[in-house]
Parts: C-alpha cells; structure tokens; sequence
C-alpha cells in the first residue's frame, strides 16, 4: 500500500492525514491532531516554532505505530508568517505572529517607499497591515534582519527542520507582497527599494517540487525515512488545489478566515481590484487566487475561549438559531483582529450590550451578509457570473451558515469537503507520484467525495 503524508498546520491546530488509495478512490485517515496558538512573550504575540516541530515530529512518528509509512510528506500551514536562519542555520528568534501589533507603524513608511497602487501593480497582494512585506520592514528597522542568512516561511522552515534544505514554495511567497504577478518571481525591484538582500530568498519552487529525505537524526527519532516534497504550502492554496471549481463557481475556505474567490489564468491587478481589496495569490500550475480574506471562525474561536469553552460549536450555533437579532457590523473591523474580548470589540460595534445568543446571531448574520457582498465583487471584477459556492474547510461543517450563506446570496451553496486544505496538500503529492495534472486529481475528489447541495 502506498500512503502520502499531509501536515496541515493552522492557527488554532495541526493534523496529519495520510491518504491511500482503494481501488480510484481517495481514503483519507488523521492520525495525529496538537493544538497550536499564539502567545505572548515579552509583549510580543509569537508563534513557539520548537513546540510546532516537536508536534511535526510526533505525528510522523505516529505512523510508523501504525505501521502506514508514508512514502512522501509534505506541509502546509497559514501565510505571511517565516522564520529567519542565521549564518549558520540557526533560527533568529523570536518567530513573531501576524497578530502582533508591531507592524501598525510601519504601513507609511513602505508606502512612501512604494505607493499602494505601485505595490498592488506590481504584486496584485491586498493590502493587509500583518503583509510579511511589512513584518521584514520591522525586522529591518530593529536589526533583526540585518542578521540574517535566510528566509524561510513557516512550512518551508518546518521542511527545512526535516531535511536541511531550504526552499522558498511559490504558493506562500505570494502570500509576502514581495512576488511579482507577472513574472512569479520574486521582485528584485521591490526588494531593492525595501532594501532587503535578495540573497535570502532561494528561487520559487512549485508544489511537488521534491524538498529531500528525511535527516539522518530526523530518521533515527521517527523509525523511517520518506520523502519531503513541497504542496501548496499556503493552506488555502491547498485547499483551492482540491476544489472541483466549475467556471460558475467560487470557493469559500472557511476556518480562521474566510476566503472567498475565484480562480483565474491571469491576476487581476486593476485599481478597482485594489480598491476593493482583492489579492491574486499563487495557485497550483500558476494559477491565480482572486480572494478576498474577511474574518471567519476567529470570531467563533475567541467568543468560546472566552467564555471558558463551556459551549461546543453546535451549542453555539443552536444558540444563535434561536436569537430574531439580525443587526450586522464589519467582519474585518481592525478591533477584531486581537481583541481582549471578541464579545465586547462585537458589542461596541454593534453599539449595544447583548446576551450571547444575540452576540452569536450577529456574528453568523454579519458573515453571511460579507460573503454577498464578496460575490456581488466577483462578478463585477471579473465579469463572471457566478451560481454556486463551494464551501470547503471545517466551517463547512456549520449547517446554519451554510443556509444562510445560501438565503442572502441567492446562490447555491455546495458543501462536502471538510478536510479540503490536507486534501490539496495530499493531491500535490498524488499528482507527483502518478504524474497527473490539477484537472486529472480534481476529477478523482469528484469520485472520492460527494459534495451536497443546500438550496434555500
């Protein structure tokens, strides 16, 4: 039996899943499941990137018990975020979280460096204040940066710990701001504007690029060696990757964030698109990720954290059905983005203390009203006319935003593809192991997993 290895790391939680085949269908089995998080040190929120590769590690090692050796691994995990190696190989740390506050000052000097509408031409990125472009000016300004030897995102720094090779995957980079639309590479222009040596970045590598085997120690601690390749190491360039897109359709990855769009053979970089800040990330075969980022279960993770997880998420959601509140505020509200408490950030926007139920409703009714207004872009920027979404990730497991996505957008709303983000990352490896195309791998998710129809 061959098996392939995908390590799906996201902000909340990491999964490994392998994937086999039976007969011309995909099975897929999670073997191993951690929990990941932000915290804070010394003020500054950080990502703990020992305990993220000790977790990589025991899921690995997880399948050698189980006696299904993967023959290929390989990892995704959110945008933006990297670790830098110094000169000898060493991390320069502390690895800082897209969250942190820090870059809220650095957005007008890179624009006096480079104005938006230059930048967005060049690149096709949203303009997003946690933008690594904006986190490498904060390393720049501090020193940090001055130190360092390499730059690595943070599934590309993970397939570093496991080899010793450092590659740089396109999908991710795209992600920075710093790659150029056009040419899929990286900017040197830009680069040499910010005054970043371009000295740090390896060529842009596309998923199911071999990384390497596994390290010796790395062989020794885990009971096997197998093969590192690159996915689409940005998790939602993976989850795109498994979408059976049809020219009427958009995807909705839905988890921390929300990301809708469309998939498109070349970027849309007009101003309009940046005015209505859409980015064009990176996709398998050089496709492009017209997308809109507006932010999704976040809002439901904190409220639960904060009220001590004495609810599930189906208790939640059963909670807002029987709330008649319908008032809605902006899903991207900045006050959002880290807030002591998600409750009172929603409270004031809303202008009115609430009982949890109504909290609840508000949350579910204002994402529903953002995906509209999303679609309703779409088809204005990119002239399509769009009948379907399909609805991926684990907040496609929600019932009621699903029926209200389908209410309020007048769309239909397809649904089936929870664990989509590890399924791009396995296709990558499928489509390296049986020599397939993106097409080809999409049209065997058709026959491996039913996608259901909610229609309002």
């Amino acid at each position: 039996m061959v098996y392939y290895l995908a390590i799906d790391i996201g902000a909340s939680s990491g999964r490994h899943i392998l994937a086999h085949f039976e007969e011309e269908r995909i099975v897929l089995e999670e073997v191993y499941r951690f929990e990941n998080g932000i915290h804070a040190e010394n003020g500054t929120l950080v990502w703990d990137v020992g305990h993220l590769f000790d977790e990589v590690k025991a899921g690995i090692a997880a399948c050698k018990k189980l006696g299904k050796i993967p023959q290929t691994v390989a990892i995704d995990t959110w945008g933006v975020d990297y670790v830098l190696l110094d000169a000898d190989g060493r991390e320069i740390l502390p690895a800082v979280a897209y969250r942190d506050k820090r870059t809220a000052d650095a957005q007008a000097p890179v624009s006096a460096l480079i104005p938006p509408q230059d930048l967005y031409a060049r690149c096709g990125i949203q303009h997003q204040n946690f933008n690594t472009i904006y986190q490498l000016y904060c390393d720049k300004q501090s020193g940090k940066l001055g130190r360092a030897k390499r730059f690595l995102m943070m599934p590309d720094y993970l397939s570093y710990k496991l080899t010793g090779v450092c590659k740089n995957e396109y999908t991710n980079a795209t992600t920075t701001n710093l790659v150029n639309a056009e040419s899929k590479a990286w900017d040197d222009g830009l680069l040499g504007l910010l005054g970043i040596d371009p000295g740090l970045l390896q060529p842009l590598s596309q998923p199911g690029t071999v990384v390497g085997p596994f390290k010796q120690e790395i062989q020794a601690e885990v009971g096997f060696c197998a093969t590192v390749l690159l996915a689409p190491s940005h998790d939602t360039a993976s989850a795109v990757a498994a979408c059976p897109l049809d020219d009427d359709s958009v995807y909705l990855s839905s988890g921390t964030w929300s990301l809708i769009g469309t998939e498109n053979g070349q970027p849309i970089l007009s101003e309009e698109a940046r005015k209505a800040n859409f980015t064009n990330e990176g996709g398998v075969e050089y496709r492009f990720r017209f997308l809109t980022n507006i932010m999704g279960m976040w809002l439901f993770q904190n409220i639960r954290r904060e009220i001590g997880k004495k609810l599930t998420y189906d208790e939640m959601m059963q909670l807002a059905m029987q709330s008649d509140y319908r008032k809605t505020f902006n899903c991207n509200d900045s006050t959002l983005t880290a807030p002591d408490s998600m409750i009172g950030a929603i409270q004031a926007l809303l202008g009115e203390e609430l009982p949890l139920c109504d909290v609840l409703s508000a949350v579910y009714h204002s994402l529903a009203a953002s995906y509209q207004a999303a679609v309703a872009q779409i088809e204005r920027l990119s002239g399509k006319q769009i009948g379907k979404i399909l609805i991926v990730g684990g907040g496609s497991k929600d019932r009621y935003l699903n029926e209200l996505t389908a209410r309020v957008t007048g769309k239909t709303v397809m649904t089936g593809l929870s664990e989509a983000t590890a399924l791009g990352n396995l296709l990558s490896q499928i489509m390296y192991d049986r020599d397939m195309t993106l097409s080809e791998a999409r049209n065997t998710v058709r026959k491996s997993f039913p996608i259901k129809e909610t229609t309002i």
